[in-house]
């Protein structure tokens, strides 16, 4: 075909009528499975691509959803972000991403503002710190707003990893290998994900009956995980390391390296978000890996239920724990 393929083309190679192209194309929940799989073959084979102007005009959907998120090079946010945009664009959407330098209320205001412009329909808001969470809890939005790894609740328009869970997975490993005197290298004040992985923590270990170490208290960044790891490795009574991130697990390795302490042989290290390079360190790292692309699909999948009024399940997700080199059981004591 050397013109451009349009709606009719598909209809006439699905044999449906051209109402039933424009129902699939707009996500009609009326159509059967079996009609909706033969015209999105059609599709495909044409090559056609809908008109997105002559839609909204139809529908009166601008077919858009804003994403505001914050101008973080952490590796488990930026990813969530990624995810998201990824996931919006699979789903047929345009997407308009608002990337913040601080989540106070004025800026949050001014991404509002601009996204208002733009006429989206809903809004995936990516909140990694309270301070972010409040404010989204408390403004009018205009439109359904899906918060993202912010409110770790698991109730409302929602969308996260258990962060408790796996924290608790993570402890519960080293536990299982027979350490007791476990410490715990956490994330900053004001985060969520943080707050999170701390209770983890401390449930696993009073549920072990095991006493919690007073936390060493982290930034997310490798720097301050060798910091905190060169005051660990001064205690030769601790045999185990939960630490809230990999990049600060990665400064806990270098310390304890610097230090004579060697992993896994004296002392197993734990991280979390499983960062690409995690594999390839020495040792290779033990660490909890997250889902992005489940939580991206997880968030439009729940803005696709608002815009249908339709349910969509909100629970959080799971993590799973990787094991690799840099865990084993403690030193024999003689």
């Amino acid at each position: 075909m050397s013109r451009k393929p349009v709606m009719s083309d598909v209809a006439r190679l699905a044999g449906v009528s051209h109402q039933t192209v424009s129902r699939v194309i707009n996500g009609s929940p009326s159509i059967r499975p079996a009609t909706r799989e033969r015209v999105e073959h059609a599709i495909a084979q044409l090559g056609y691509r809908p008109n997105s102007v002559a839609r909204a005009l139809v529908t009166s959907r601008s077919g858009i959803i804003g994403i505001i998120g914050s101008s973080t090079a952490q590796y488990g946010p930026a990813s969530t972000q990624r995810s998201v945009e990824e996931s919006a664009r699979e789903a047929g959407f345009f997407s308009s991403s608002v990337t913040l330098a601080s989540l106070t209320r004025q800026e949050i205001r001014s991404a509002l503002d601009h996204l208002s412009r733009l006429a989206v329909e809903a809004i995936v808001m990516i909140v990694a710190q309270q301070d972010a969470l409040n404010v989204v809890s408390s403004e009018d939005f205009g439109v359904p707003v899906i918060v993202v790894e912010g409110d770790l609740s698991g109730s409302g328009l929602s969308v996260g990893v258990d962060q408790i869970g796996a924290a608790r997975t993570a402890t519960q490993h080293l536990i299982d290998l027979g350490h007791t005197e476990i410490a715990h290298v956490s994330g900053p004040d004001g985060w969520p994900e943080a707050t999170a992985r701390t209770k983890g923590y401390l449930d696993a270990m009073l549920a072990a009956r095991l006493a919690p170490r007073p936390q060493w208290r982290g930034d997310w960044s490798a720097g301050r995980g060798y910091e905190l790891g060169k005051q660990i490795a001064a205690d030769p009574d601790i045999t185990g390391i939960f630490v809230a991130n990999d990049h600060m697990a990665i400064g806990v390795l270098h310390a304890l390296a610097e230090a004579g302490r060697r992993v896994p042989d004296e002392v197993s290290v734990v991280g979390f978000d499983d960062i690409p390079e995690a594999p390839y360190l020495i040792p290779a790292l033990t660490t909890i890996r997250q889902d992005f692309a489940a939580v991206g699909h997880r968030a439009i999948a729940l803005v696709k239920a608002q815009l249908s009024d339709t349910e969509c399940e909100t629970a959080l997700l799971g993590a799973d724990l990787v094991v690799r080199d840099s865990t084993a059981p403690p030193p024999r004591t003689a």
